[in-house]
This record gives structure tokens, sequence and C-alpha cells, in this order.
């Protein structure tokens, strides 16, 4: 080592060391800073966290290391990291001061959605950084619990304005943590490994075996620091008998194992309880060691050989002495230790501790402990922590004697690993579960469980996924099988099965299978005397549309959407559940098939709210995607980019996949070819890859509406009716106006004809101004000259009335270019001005290109004038503004937008300073619009 700067500085680390002193050394406090350093074990991961630590004289630091045999806690690691930190729990908002409560076992209250809980964190460190910045460092992320490890990559994901510097060691291997700044660490170079190795050697090392040792150790210092208690001094000094392998985490530890072997019998059970009790207690070491009738002196040869530490804090010298402690004990002194430990962990205090090491010292069923875990089970899931549930509930399972139980709790773990994604191992549960005495409904729970992995597997990222449709079709059988048993399950997964149903329509399934499933989903609602939940109105609404009966469809839809916005302030868990359910399909559905502007929109600010309220990240997506859809027909692309930049921040913060189909919307409006083919023509590839006939269909649609801009009619015509061939819900009326306008300029008026037939179905019942106004226009294009005039008045007197403005735009621009084929110059000019000025301002560029050709054309000079796409201030930036101009505080913008309130706050000095005011009074005079 050699000094510089503050402490020391590694040896051979000279460029990591730099990074890591520039990350807690920057010139800006007010920023947050993250790195994942990766690395092999025993790479030198934790001696650079020492470093950093060293090197932050100014900051205040919380430190945690993973322990494997914790890794199934819920919130244990992180609870550990925020322990120094809770001082300040006082000062967060209430819904979030209640999350991280009930999350650390402080409280009492219903599970805390666990992106709620990692913006409280958020909050919680900025709190404790406002005086003293924050470092946050944590050891062998690999092995932290999982809902702690996906709550610290959300809070790393989120750090902007923060004086917070978060650091991770990990092993090198995909997780969580992918896309964060990372530093990867390799073995030394050789001439620092040769000065380490001569360091630590006593004695003459033979050229050959030092050179040898180098090599096969390849720079890994904990390997090289292990050679003089690994490799006797003959060994080294003629290499005889000397046959090292390349260093790798079993070959490390291989070390410990010898020295660990060669301590004395009764050191060796204390290091061995140390090593099973992942908190390091010292209270509890000293009470396990007296119920084991050892005294504590008896662990000083251990730490002689400087393998743990006894002080504050049971240590291990480094993660692999902990392994390596494990791994020496047989099964039998595992278990004596782990039963020594549940008798010694005070039941009150730490339940689900004392329950997980009563269940691996169980040597067979035992019901006493499967009740324990059972009971931690509920406990970790009302905190938020399914995976810790799954897994209480797995070994619950496993030690229950009685068959019957055993099958229910297998159920209930294959379901909590189905939710806490390891598909895998629900698999194997329900395979135990399949081999007990279940009841019918049991089976058919099965069943569902089975159908909902393989809807999961089917829109996984890997192409050549199991077809949706068929993982539809299993959702359907699974539904039918539930109607006599449980008949709320059976239309829950009746709503799943339409869905599933929906995304593979026909073009990639079974033809009938979508109308089958709804004339299934319309049997099970017709059980019910009456129809009192929003969710069996939605249920209805769409097996009633698809079916046929389009004005009773529409009437349950209505209903069950207006009674969502009603009742959205409750935050009924129910609610959440089914609208989870139903977000994939309801923006369709209500935009395209009621022609609702107002409950469209009315649906679109409650859905954002509500899930910004409760916290459900898992929802907010698609809400904010939703949002951004409904802003794209009103012709504010600005604001629906916006939102769905934010969908996809949030959605990489969480490690879900994007919501895509909103985007192709927008680019295809937006009408610059290069940038929507970049999208439409991978949609098209995937959705063809994965059977999944919806996004086919939305690509086809898309496109049409591209080429229409654009003015290619007969690439319109052929994706418009490629997509129109089959009867869908939601933007199929959509694109039956794409097929009509490019069928009629190529003069393809037969297949016209039959798209305005069926355009007229969907939309001359709705009686709303969206509707009647859009079927106008349609028929207006195909209308003798007598009639199309009225036509194209009538519809955008009706459309302006509305907030579909994209709608009206396009309906004065093909009103414009019929006034001009008549030789109506003047009145054209007024139609496609409009048309151009208003596709200019949204910006609309290939509409808004058509329309200025047909002023030229019409004898008017135009200037091609730039897409209105953007100002100075940055997407998240206008967002917080608006916010801001609405009267909310920094701390409600920061729960609004799953920030900090520093961040928010730092957010709008730079408005401030781009828009050149001083305060947010004058942020109210600002138009927020588009």
């Amino acid at each position: 080592m050699a000094n510089q700067g503050r402490g020391v500085r590694l040896r051979g680390r000279r460029e990591e060391c730099a990074t890591l002193r520039a990350l807690v050394g920057a010139a800006d406090p007010d920023s947050g800073r993250v790195l994942v350093i990766r690395g092999e074990a025993g790479v030198g991961k934790t001696a650079l966290l020492d470093y950093v630590h060293r090197q932050a004289t100014d900051f205040q630091c919380a430190r945690v290391a993973g322990v494997e045999s914790d890794m199934e806690l819920a919130f244990a690691g992180l609870h550990q990291l925020c322990a120094p930190l809770l001082t300040h729990l006082d000062e967060l908002p209430s819904p979030q001061r209640d999350a991280l409560s009930v999350a650390f076992g402080r409280g009492v209250g219903p599970a805390p959605d666990r992106f709620l809980v990692g913006l409280a964190v958020l909050s919680l460190m900025s709190a404790a950084a406002r005086s003293t910045p924050l470092l946050c460092v944590v050891d062998d992320a690999q092995w932290l619990d999982q809902v702690s490890v996906q709550t610290l990559g959300f809070v790393a994901r989120r750090l902007l304005a923060e004086p917070v510097v978060m650091v991770f060691a990990v092993r090198d291997n995909a997780d969580v943590l992918s896309g964060l700044p990372e530093m990867f660490v390799t073995g030394l170079p050789d001439g620092d490994a040769r000065k380490l190795l001569e360091s630590v050697v006593l004695g003459r090392i033979d050229d050959r075996v030092r050179d040898r040792i180098l090599a096969e150790t390849r720079g890994n210092p904990l390997a090289l620091l292990q050679v003089p208690r690994n490799v006797s001094a003959a060994e080294l000094a003629g290499g005889f008998g000397y046959t090292i392998a390349r260093p790798s985490a079993g070959h490390i530890e291989e070390g410990f194992v010898r020295r660990i072997r060669s301590l004395p019998v009764k050191t060796r059970r204390l290091l061995l309880v140390a090593a099973a009790e992942p908190v390091g207690d010292p209270s509890l070491f000293l009470r396990a060691a007296e119920k084991l009738g050892i005294a504590v002196d008896e662990l000083a040869p251990a730490e002689a050989a400087e393998v743990i530490e006894f002080g504050s804090r049971m240590r291990f010298h480094h993660p692999l002495a902990r392994s390596a402690t494990y791994r020496t004990a047989d099964l039998t002194e595992r278990r004596e230790v782990h039963r020594v430990l549940a008798d010694a962990t005070d039941p009150e205090l730490d339940p689900d501790r004392r329950a997980w090491h009563a269940a691996i010292a169980a040597t067979g069923p035992d019901d006493a402990v499967a009740d324990d875990l059972e009971a931690s089970a509920w406990r970790a899931e009302r905190r938020g922590g399914i995976a810790a549930a799954a897994t209480f509930l797995e070994h619950a399972a496993i030690l229950t004697s009685e068959p019957v139980k055993r099958g229910s709790r297998a159920i209930a773990a294959a379901q909590a690993k189905r939710d806490a994604a390891a598909p895998d191992s629900a698999s194997e549960l329900l395979a135990i579960a399949d081999l007990q005495p279940l009841s019918d409904l049991q089976r058919a729970q099965v069943a569902r469980l089975r159908a909902q992995m393989e809807f999961s597997r089917s829109r996984g990222d890997e192409p050549g996924a199991s077809q949706i449709s068929q993982a539809a079709a299993q959702l359907r059988s699974a539904a039918e099988r539930l109607e006599t048993l449980d008949g709320e399950l059976s239309r829950e997964t009746y709503l799943e099965a339409l869905a599933a149903a929906m995304y593979a329509s026909a073009r990639c399934g079974d033809p009938g299978l979508l109308m089958s499933t709804a004339e299934g989903a319309r049997r099970a609602v017709s059980r019910l005397d009456t129809l009192d939940h929003p969710a069996d109105h939605l249920l209805s609404g769409l097996a009633t549309l698809l079916v046929g009966g389009r004005r009773e469809g529409a009437d349950h839809l209505r209903t069950a959407l207006r009674m969502w916005c009603a009742r959205a302030g409750e935050r009924d868990g129910q609610d959440l559940r089914w609208l989870s359910l139903a977000f994939p399909i309801v923006h369709e559905c209500c935009a395209a098939e009621l022609y609702d502007d107002g409950l469209t929109h009315e649906l679109a600010d409650v859905m954002v709210r509500y899930a910004r309220d409760v916290g459900a990240l898992a929802v907010l997506p698609a809400a904010l995607s939703y949002r951004a859809g409904i802003h794209v027909i009103a012709g504010e692309f600005n604001t629906a980019a916006t939102l769905l930049d934010e969908s996809d921040a949030i959605s990489a913060a969480i490690n879900y996949r994007p919501v895509k189909y909103h985007r192709l919307h927008l680019a295809a409006w937006r009408g610059v070819p290069a940038d929507a083919l970049a999208l439409i023509e991978p949609a098209t590839k995937e959705a063809t890859a994965k059977g999944e006939g919806r996004l086919l269909g939305l690509a086809g649609y898309a496109s049409a509406l591209l080429y229409n801009g654009l003015g290619r009619y007969q690439e319109a015509f052929q994706a418009a009716r490629r997509t129109c061939e089959e009867v869908d819900l939601g933007f199929h009326g959509w694109c039956l106006v794409e097929l009509i306008e490019s069928a009629a300029r190529i003069d393809e008026l037969d297949e016209a004809a039959s798209a305005l037939h069926r355009l007229e179905e969907r939309a001359a019942d709705t009686g709303t101004e969206w509707g009647l106004g859009a079927l106008a226009g349609a028929k207006a294009l195909l209308a003798d000259d007598e009639y199309a005039d009225a036509l194209f008045t009538e519809a955008i007197a009706r459309l302006d009335q509305t907030r579909v403005a994209v709608h009206a735009a396009r309906t004065r621009l093909c009103y414009g270019e019929w006034l001009r084929r008549r030789n109506r110059r003047p009145d054209a000019r007024t139609q496609l001005g409009d048309a151009h000025e208003m596709f200019t301002r949204f910006g609309a560029q290939a509409y808004a290109e058509r329309a200025r050709r047909e002023l030229t054309a019409a004898g008017e000079k135009v200037r091609t004038q730039p897409d209105g796409t953007g100002g100075e201030l940055t997407a998240q930036e206008t967002q917080i503004a608006r916010l801001a101009a609405e009267g909310f505080t920094n701390q409600e913008i920061g729960a609004q937008l799953f920030i900090s309130a520093h961040t928010a706050e730092w957010h709008l000095r730079k408005v401030f300073v781009k828009l050149g005011i001083t305060s947010r009074r004058q942020l109210r005079s600002i138009s927020w619009a588009s």
C-alpha cells in the first residue's frame, strides 16, 4: 500500500481508487452518485469499500453486508442499512412513514407497496443527508434479501439532487443492479501481484513456483494472501506437491476450511454459531454459547487465526470465512446449532428468525414449526416481503405432516412464488400439491396458477416463447372449472383470459378462442343477481361487446369506469387488483369503443392519481402510458412524451418491461418515417415471434396512420386492410378510418364502403360528439358532392366540442382537400390553414407537410415551420413546473413523481433560471397545455 490523500491507496488499484475518490470528492455536493463494484470472490471488492469509507471523511456512513443465510428475511438488509437513519423517520410524509414502519416491523397495517417503501427510503436518505452528505455502502449485495436489493436498486435509480453516494459490491453476475454505473474489478497486474505475494511469504520462493502461483491465482488478492496458510514452505521453495487451481470462491473458501479445521472442537462449534446467526448480535451469541455449555473464551483461537472478531458485533474477517465455517460442519452439527439459536432467540422480538432457525433444525415433519413459519409468512406478506413469505410457506409445506394442510400450504407457497417472479419454484410446489388430496377448488386453483405462469412466459423477453393463445386457452379452462366453485375467482380468471385472448387475437391464435372466452365470461356474470362491483360491469361490458351486443356492452363498460372514478379515493385493494388485470385493455376499449373523451380524460387522471396515492409502482407505468395516449389524441405530444419517459424510467427502476403500445401511436402521429418505422418494424417482428396478435394489429394501425399522413395511400391501404380483417376491440375502429381514407384515395370504393358500414355499427349508437363526428367525417369521404359539404361541416362542429384535437385537425385537412378539388380555393385555404397550424403546433410533421402542400396548391405560400416538439425545459422539468404551478409543494411533487422533495426543489431552481422567473407565482401565468 502507498500513501495518497486521505488514508492509504490499495496496491495495484490506482484507477479504482481514483474513481472512488472522485465519487466522494466531487465539487458539487448536491448530486446523487452510484457505483456498482463487480468482481469474483476474493478480488478485493470489500477492500475497495473500506477504502471509499476512509476517503469519505465529510460523510456520515450507513453500511450493510449481505449474508447468504439471511436472504429469505424480508427487508432484513434494508433495515440494517437504514437503522442509523431512523431518527429522521418523523420527517417523512405519513404514507411513506407508515409504509417504512410496517416494512421494518415497527408498526402494523396493510402490506405496503414495495416501491412506496423505496420512495420512503429515498426520502429518509434525503432527510438524513440534509445537513451532512450520506455514504451508503452495501457489500455482498447478491446475498441481500430480494426485496431489500430491489428497493435499493430503485433508490439508486432515483437519486439525482441528493448529497447521497451509494456504493455496492456484488459478484459478477446479472441482477437487479444491472444498468447502474459499474466498475469491474479483476486480479492485480503481475507486478503488483508479485509484490503482494512477496510481502506475505517469509523465506524464499522458487521462481517457477512463484510464476505458477501468479498465473493460477490470476492476481486474486485473497488467493495470494492465503498462500502462506495453504502452501508449505517446502512447496514454495521447490514446488513439490503444489497443485493450486484457478482462484474461485470455492478454492479461496477451501483455504479458510483448512484453517478452521485446525482449530479446537469447541472453537469450531462457537464459530458455527456465529456463522449461522447472520445479524452478528453478541448477546444472542452469548446466550447460544451458554446453552451449548461452551465458555466464550474458547473463541480466542479463531480470533488469533484472524477468522473472526468478537466485539460490539460478531464479524468474520471475510464473507468466505463465514461460508467456510458453515461448510466445515456436518448436517447434524448445523441442525444442533440452529436449534440452539432458535431456543436463544426471543420469540416476541424476533419470531421470524426464530422460526427460520427452527425450520433448519428440523429433522422431519414438524407441525409446530410449520405453523410458526406460516405465521411468519403472513407477517412478511403484510410488510410487503412477498419473496420471504413465499420461502416461509415453502418450508412450512415441506414440514407439514398432514397431507390436506400440506397441499393448501403448497398452493399458497406456489402463489407467493409466482407473485415473487420465481416460476420454477412455483412449478415445483404445484407438483408437490398435485400429490396431496386436494379439493376440486384447489385443483382449479392449481390449474389457474399454471395458466397464469404460462401467460407470463408467453409474454417474456425471449423469442420463441410459448404462444399466448395457448395460455389464454388454459386461463379460459381454469375460469370454467371455477364457475361453480368460486364465482369471484372465476370472474377474475375470465378477465385474465379475455385479456390474454385479446393479446393473442385471431391473427396469432385460435380464431374462436376470443368469442368462446367472451361467452363463458357472460355466463359467469349472469350468475350474479346484481352487478354491484365495477369489475363485474367491466367483465360484462367487454364480453357483451365481443359477442355483438354493442349498446348493452357499452353501457356496462361506461358504468364500470364511472364507478371506478367515483370510488378511486377509497383505496380499495380489490379495485387495484382488478385494475391491474384490466389495464392492458381498458384504455383502448374506453377511448375507441365508447368514443367518450370526457370519461376517458377523467379515468386517465383517476388512474394515475390512484396509483400514485397508494404507491403502486407496479401499476403506475401502465397508468402513465394510458394517460399519455389521451394526450396524443388531444394533440399534446410533448406532454405525452413526458409521461412515456416517466413510465419508462419507473419501469427501469423496478426492473419491468416498458409499456410500448402508446409509443407506436405517438410516433405514427408525429410522422417522422425513420423514427416511427424504428419502432413499428421491431414491434412487428416481436409480435410475430411471440404470437402477440394485438401488438401486430397495433403495428399495422400505426403503419396505416403514418402512411396516410405521408400521402402513401397504397401502403396505408395494405396495412389497414390487413389489420381490419379481424374484428377487435379498441383501435380497430380507428383503423377503419385509416382504411376508409386510403381506400377512397386509390379508388377501392367497395372496400371503403364495407369499412364505413362496420364503422357505423360501432359509432352510430354512441351518442357522443366524438363518435358521431368521426362517423360524419368518414361518410364525407365517400359522399356525393351535395352531401359531403354538410357532412364535413357537421364532423368539424362535433369534434370541436371534444378534446380529440388530432381528429378535428385531420377532418379539416380532408375538408380542405375536398374543397380545393372543387375549386373552392378561398374556403379550402381557410380549412387547410387551420389544419396546418394545428398539426404544426402538435408536432405532427407528416400531416402538417401534407396540409402545407395542399395550401401551396390552393395558391397560398407557406413557409415550412419546425415542429412543436420541445422547448428548453426537459420532460421532467416541465412536469415538475406544471405541478408547482398547480400549487403542489415540493414534498407533494416528490410523492407524485417518486423522487425526493430535494430533487423537486433542485429541478425547480433550474426551471426558474431557464424561464427567467423568480417565483412559483410566475409559473401560474405560463400555459402548460402541451
